[in-house]
Formats: C-alpha cells, structure tokens, sequence
C-alpha cells in the first residue's frame, strides 16, 4: 500500500500559492469571458437579433383551440408531438396567450385514467395544457414545476422553443424567469435561482418559495458577490423593450366562456373565427386592436364546438366574433388540420396584425 506523502511547511507554503493563484487566473477568465458575454449580447440587441425595440409592445395576441384535436392522434408519442406543433408555432408568431377550450361537452375535469388506445372525452384539454406549459418553462426552472407525469412521458423528445425568456447560463441580459427559493431570506428580501451561473439573485421584496416570478436584474452587479434584481410583471419585457416572454395558459370550459373571461380588462378588442365557410381573408383588414384573439375548430370546425355549448343558444358560429375568415380560400385538400391552421392563419394575418397593432401614439 502506498504511503501518503507527508508535506513539509515549505511545501504546503507553495501549494497554497499555486492554488490562489489558479483561482485568481479563473475568476480573471471569467470575468473576461462575462465581459465577452456583455459585448456580444449588446450586439444582438443592436442587431435586432433578440426581436428588441426601444418602444416595446402594446398590444397582445391570443390563440384558442379545442384540445380534442389530441384525440385524432393514434398514440401518445403523436399526441406530444401535435401539442410540440402547436407551441412551437405559438411562439413563432410571438402568441402571448394559448387558451385551450373544451368542446366535448364534458368539462374539464383532470378525472386521471387512460385509455391506451384513445383519450377519454376532456382528457385531451388537459394533456395539451400541461404540455404547452412545460414547453414554455424555461429548462432550469422545469424540475421545480413539473413532476415526473404521464402526460409528460414523450415531452423531453420535443423540438426546443428557443423562445428569448428560455436563457442560457452564459447569456447575460436584463430580464430572467426564476423561482423564489426556500432559504433564509433577509430582512424583506428573497433569493432567486434564475439559471445564472449557478449563482442566486436577491429581490427587493419577500415572496413565498417555490413561486416562479419575472425578475429584471441590476447588471450594473453583474461583477459583483451578490447580484441584485427586483420583481416586475410577465408582460414588462414586452412592453418595455418589445421582447417576447412566452405565452399565458388558459382552460376555457367551452367555446363562449373563451370570449367572455378574458384576463384583459374590457375584453378583447379584435374577435376572428376561422372557417372555410368564413369570408376571405384576401379582403380582411382589421381596425386598430390592443388585445386580439384568433379561435380554430377541431377535425370538425366550429360547429361542432359551438354544438356543445350549451350556454348558446345559436346556430351560426360567425355570430360570435367580429371577423369570420377564411385563411386558405381555394384549398386543395378537403381538409386542413388545425396545426396547419395555425400556422397559414397566422402568416397570412401576421403583417395585418402588426400594422393594426396599439401603439402609444395611437391613444
């Protein structure tokens, strides 16, 4: 057996240097390299490459679909992959809230229990919620959010949003999502674990733990021991620096109650139901908005969701919004799936709604 050596004072001396000294050329590197970080994302900013602008932006987008599309899928690892779709375009289109609605008539209650080979009736509503909402949470905040679930089982093979909020540990900027932890706060005050170099950010306010919170950091303590931020609301780097945060989830539990809770206060201001019976989008230019919603059918249309609806008592789904549209006037297929939907609506509407969007100088 190999005897340990024994150092002498001198030794132990110079090994002690040489470990101060390593320490002190990685906390030089670092600091260049956080330096470097600084230069590059400035850059992006100045390039337009983080979709930044000074004047930010007022107005938001809604999305609403029935969760029921999930069950026209043939197994789970399709119907992770159909919810992966939808967020994905989602947060192309810079979509700021999903509403998912129920329009099998049954409510939407998580009653657990599968069926291997179809979903029960409403189960779909919440499969596609809980997966749009671990698709949104940045990577570093998941294992606070989401348990091990079956609804979850196929989400890790999903293609990435990439969406601005979803940081790497090496980007430097002024917004970040995080998680109030559970350790001793000081006086008022909280910690944050918002991905950053493994290092906790302290707030200006006390706030339970476990909370997932907005937080816009003080870089001028970027170099500092302790980096410091404060709270500010989900929508701030939207509105104040046009940066895209993801989107909001909302059950509906049926196709009118989408319409009527908005979050917003006084509603929304631009309705548009889609439908190939719907009037040509071609023709479509919408008035001046500051919280629009876009509303897509299942494998049968609106119909069929206003059908089970019993709160309504109409038969036209054209009644319920301010636009009826047809997003894809002379299609060649019989049949356009809602995924695709979304997208060729959303392209199609896209400069339409930018410049029809709120601004500042518009009030």
């Amino acid at each position: 057996m190999e005897s340990k050596k024994i150092l002498s004072w001198t030794e132990k001396k110079a090994l002690k240097r040489k470990r101060l000294e390593e320490k002190l050329d990685k906390d030089i590197k670092q600091k260049k390299k956080r330096d470097q970080l600084v230069k590059v994302q400035e850059e992006r900013v100045n390039t337009g490459d983080l979709n930044l602008s000074s004047s930010g932006r007022h107005y938001t987008i809604s999305l609403a679909l029935p969760g029921s599309i999930l069950e026209n899928a043939q197994s789970r690892e399709l119907r992770t992959y159909l919810a992966g779709q939808i967020a994905r375009a989602a947060v192309v289109f810079n979509v700021d809230e999903i509403v998912i609605f129920d329009e099998s008539g049954s409510g939407l209650s998580e009653k657990d229990g599968y069926d291997n080979s179809r979903l029960k009736k409403g189960k779909g509503n919440v499969q596609m919620a809980r997966i749009l909402q671990f698709l949104e949470c940045p990577q570093y905040l998941r294992k606070n959010f989401f348990p091990m679930h079956e609804d979850l089982k196929y989400a890790g093979l999903l293609n990435p949003l990439d969406s601005p909020h979803h940081m790497r540990a090496s980007d430097v900027v002024e917004y970040r999502e995080g998680v109030v932890l559970d350790k001793p706060p000081k006086a008022g005050k909280s910690f944050v674990n918002v991905g950053l170099y493994q290092r906790d950010v302290l707030i200006d306010r006390q706030l339970e733990a476990g909370v997932r919170v907005t937080i816009q950091l003080d870089l001028n303590t970027s170099d500092e021991k302790q980096i410091k931020g404060k709270v500010v609301s989900p929508s701030t780097p939207r509105v104040e620096s046009g940066l895209y945060w993801g989107y909001n989830l909302r059950l509906a539990t049926n196709l009118s109650s989408v319409l009527t809770q908005c979050p917003h206060k006084g509603g929304y201001d631009l309705t548009i139901g889609t439908s190939e019976r719907g009037d040509s989008i071609d023709d479509f230019a919408p008035p001046t908005f500051k919280h629009g919603i876009i509303v897509f059918g299942g494998v049968q249309g609106l119909e069929t969701s206003l059908a089970a609806d019993s709160t309504l008592n109409i038969d036209d789904p054209s009644l319920l919004f301010q636009h009826y549209l047809n997003t894809c006037p002379n299609q060649g297929s019989r049949t356009i799936r809602t995924e695709e939907a979304i997208l060729i609506t959303m392209s199609a509407l896209r400069p339409k709604l930018i410049s029809s969007g709120f601004k500042p100088e518009n009030s």
